[in-house]
């Protein structure tokens, strides 16, 4: 949830703040937003390393590094995200991290995974309902962002 408030935050201010300083830039909000969001997201990947690293199953090899890695690649797509030079390819290799998470999340829920806590005590299965939905959402809109 809190990553939709984030997402929904920042694009909210984008709107204004465009608004503001001369012209109405929906789509450029919109990168905006999900270039924060991102960089939020990216933040757990250091602050909550032992979590997240639970959300990957067992024969996955490396799983803190991996944590860090996807955290440096959620930057980086932050980054990309505002380089219009950039912004397409970035687009698809976001588009596509998201779809390889979602395994991942899919796991974590039907572990009952409390990333935050490192614990098997989470919501579960029920928490799907909210994740893959926002998954879908998080590649909309950076397809239509970026891409249309």
């Amino acid at each position: 949830m809190k990553v939709l408030i984030v997402l929904l935050a920042t694009f909210g201010i984008g709107l204004i703040v465009t608004k503001l300083t001369g012209g109405f830039n929906i789509k450029l909000s919109a990168q905006i937003a999900m270039a924060v969001m991102t960089t939020f997201t990216a933040l757990g990947h250091f602050k909550f390393t032992q979590g997240m690293a639970m959300m990957l199953p067992a024969f996955i090899p490396y799983k803190k590094q991996i944590v860090y890695i996807t955290g440096v690649i959620e930057i980086a797509a932050a980054v990309g995200l505002l380089i219009p030079a950039a912004r397409t390819l970035t687009a698809w290799c976001l588009i596509l991290f998201f779809v390889v998470l979602t395994p991942a999340n899919i796991h974590a829920a039907i572990k009952h995974l409390n990333m935050e806590k490192a614990a098997f005590d989470g919501p579960g299965p029920e928490y799907l309902w909210f994740r893959i939905p926002l998954q879908l959402l998080f590649i909309a809109w950076v397809y239509w962002s970026c891409l249309l």
